[in-house]
């Protein structure tokens, strides 16, 4: 990458401008709405940098005076806000607890908005020695630079009619327009798949061959979801063959053991006897892996995370000390008095959240305050130290594949054992009312430290972006406070949304739905199933300690492939999701990732073969990412309106066209539909690299 485009010091342009944020604020809808229905569904998030960036730029090119340092901004605002979304990796146990009946407005908005912005300002200090110092790749944000980059040089081909067919080419390849339109095409495509399944039911959303040996039950699933191929795509290989492995750990092994142990009742069936047999025992070899995962990915980070905090506290006299008149224009960050003062406000907010939070409970005025301090005090200080390790995660591995939920585990521990060492004096854990609202608190305050967590993780990618083009940083952590409350506005309702319409595990708001639309929800489920274990001591602990042998033999396995193998890997937290998650679910991710191999070797054919060149892999690489994104974005939103639908008329499928003796036919159509979803998407990714 070239510094071609990024904006000098004594050039000032407008950044953090009026039809920006608006811009921004819409874009913030669209993903903050996919990021939390593909959360919900299947435990994963997208960074929507790259396709906050290209909307961005295509929507800003019809005003002349548009630039790239006002693209940048909208997506940082934008950005942020679809990260803000990994709250519901925990929030939704409320309600599937029972403490909540839907999500509270006011309460999950000022839990997301405060964590957030207290997120913002813990990162602040670390900007310049983990991005502007440090050789970190931070993946996300250098390919933001690289698409910003690109469409700015594009726009100067385009005014000034110059440069060779292959230069227009490349630029066109990554240009705001071509952009725009593999992810509208990706999400049109999507959109309609996700229509026909969810919507009229003609086709089906995916099929399972069940196999036996003896007792033993074996399972060969596959799901036909076309957001999950994108999201396996964007996941790459070695994640993607890491939930193959779990796949074959929960289903080719843990299953048919438990199957063979213990034989199946007369009269049930070999599908509902080996789910139940599933989701009671074998998630939580599971959750075992994911703990130890989470741990262990930390522990590798201790002493990153140390030089971080270090970092922070040596600059919180020095940030922007030098006064915005000495500083130069990009190394200009918010003053520390104002990091001071926002961060202090948003402690405030968050004590009169969680005083609201607890002030129906039938609690002393004593215990009550205890509580709120506590829980306050853990989330600034756990929520300072994870900010510096999620930066450190963030820019070596990447926003989307940084293990926010792992951090949610060890919070949610950590938070009930010390509710559990105060609440036992209190007498607060003496009655079931007690302990359930203990198990709503540390939920409750785990979700602000995910707040804090996420916007950490994503914040230094948007700073490496704006570092790379030439922002100016206070206006970037202005528009990142921005998308903060943008995202926050808008999960509440969402939330309330998928809730009322499709439901979550365990959690029905109404008799009657559909079991197979119910959103699973898989980390907000295994944190209750956590927390609710901690304080009833009644955890699955022997599938618990099986998942966490084998996570301690994975992570052996992965440091053997790191020092014999710099390619193969396997990334313990993917196993455990691989093992956790519903097999449906899995499976179109693993296919998803398989893809992106297929398609990445051939576009090194091309290359090899004297068939394009690096700028033409480089585009066509980013029209792949671009149109996964479109089928996240298209099928997210589908499923966003379809629970509008539902929700108004009360059906679980109002516009369904076909009944359920055309479910086996759907179930074929379904898999060929998905089949030439899959070959068009890489048919169409590899002839962007071709010649012209």
């Amino acid at each position: 990458m070239t510094d071609s485009y990024r904006i000098p010091d004594q050039v000032s342009m407008p950044e953090l401008t009026l039809r920006g944020v608006i811009l921004g604020a819409l874009i913030t809808v669209v993903f903050t709405a996919s990021n939390v229905y593909l959360g919900l569904k299947v435990g994963l998030t997208f960074s929507s940098a790259i396709p906050a960036a290209v909307i961005s730029m295509s929507v800003l090119r019809l005003f002349r005076d548009a630039n790239i340092l006002e693209n940048n901004m909208v997506q940082t605002q934008a950005s942020a806000a679809g990260t803000l979304s990994s709250v519901i990796f925990i929030l939704p146990a409320l309600v599937m607890m029972g403490h909540w009946q839907g999500f509270p407005f006011w309460l999950t908005l000022a839990v997301c908005a405060a964590g957030g912005m207290l997120g913002v300002m813990f990162t602040i200090p670390l900007r310049r020695v983990m991005v502007v110092q440090s050789d970190l790749p931070y993946p996300e944000g250098v390919a933001a630079a690289e698409i910003l980059r690109v469409g700015a040089a594009a726009s100067a081909d385009a005014q000034a009619v110059s440069g060779d067919a292959n230069t227009r080419k490349a630029a066109a390849n990554g240009g705001s327009g071509t952009g725009m339109a593999d992810i509208a095409t990706g999400g049109l495509v999507a959109a309609a798949v996700s229509f026909a399944a969810g919507g009229l039911r003609v086709l089906g959303d995916g099929v399972s061959i069940w196999l036996s040996a003896g007792a033993a039950i074996f399972r060969i699933p596959m799901g036909f979801s076309t957001a999950l191929l994108g999201a396996g795509y964007l996941i790459g290989i070695v994640a993607g063959l890491a939930m193959l492995t779990g796949l074959v750990i929960a289903w080719g092994i843990s299953v048919p053991v438990l199957t063979a142990l213990h034989p199946m009742p007369a009269g049930a069936s070999a599908a509902s006897y080996a789910t139940g047999l599933w989701s009671s025992q074998v998630r939580f070899i599971g959750a075992g892996v994911i703990g130890v995962g989470a741990i262990w990915t930390l522990a590798t980070l201790a002493a990153p995370m140390a030089r971080g905090l270090k970092v922070t506290f040596s600059r919180m006299s020095g940030v922007g000390g030098q006064g915005t008149g000495q500083s130069p224009r990009t190394d200009r960050d918010l003053p520390g008095f104002w990091i001071a003062a926002i961060s202090l406000v948003m402690v405030a907010v968050l004590v009169l959240t969680f005083h609201a939070f607890l002030s129906g409970a039938p609690l002393a005025t004593g215990l009550t305050w205890r509580l709120v301090i506590y829980a306050v005090i853990f989330a600034f200080v756990f929520g300072l130290l994870v900010a510096a390790a999620c930066g450190y995660m963030a820019g070596l591995v990447g926003s989307s594949t940084s293990p926010i939920s792992g951090v949610g585990i060890v919070a949610i521990v950590l938070v009930s054992l010390l509710i559990l060492a105060i609440g036992n004096g209190d007498g607060l854990l003496s009655t079931d009312a007690g302990r359930r609202l203990a198990i709503a608190v540390a939920i409750f305050t785990t979700s602000a430290v995910i707040a804090v967590a996420s916007i950490s993780n994503d914040n230094l990618q948007d700073l490496k972006t704006g570092w790379l083009v030439g922002a100016t940083p206070w206006r970037q952590q202005v528009a990142l406070l921005i998308g903060c409350v943008a995202g926050a506005v808008v999960i509440s309702p969402i939330l309330d949304l998928l809730y009322k319409a499709y439901g979550f595990a365990d959690a029905l708001p109404r008799p009657g739905m559909d079991p197979t639309q119910v959103l699973s929800a898989p980390q907000a489920t295994l944190m209750l199933a956590i927390v609710r274990g901690i304080f009833t001591h009644q955890l699955n602990w022997a599938m618990i300690v099986i998942g966490m042998g084998i996570g301690i033999a994975l992570i052996v396995v992965d440091q053997i492939l790191e020092r014999t193998c710099k390619v193969a890997r396997m990334p313990v937290l993917a196993v455990g999701i691989g093992i956790y998650l519903p097999p449906t679910v899995s499976a179109p991710l693993v296919l998803g990732a398989v893809l992106a191999w297929l398609v990445d070797r051939a576009l090194q054919r091309r290359r090899n073969a004297g068939r394009a060149d690096d700028a033409a892999i480089a585009g066509a690489q980013r029209r792949g990412v671009l149109i996964a994104s479109g089928l996240i974005v298209g099928e997210s939103l589908i499923g966003v309106v379809m629970a509008a639908v539902i929700g108004a008329s009360g059906n679980d499928a109002p516009l369904a066209i076909a009944g359920a003796g055309f479910a086996p036919i759907a179930s074929w159509l379904g898999l060929a539909v998905f089949l030439a979803v899959a070959l068009l998407f890489a048919r169409r990714v590899v002839a962007a690299a071709a010649w012209r």
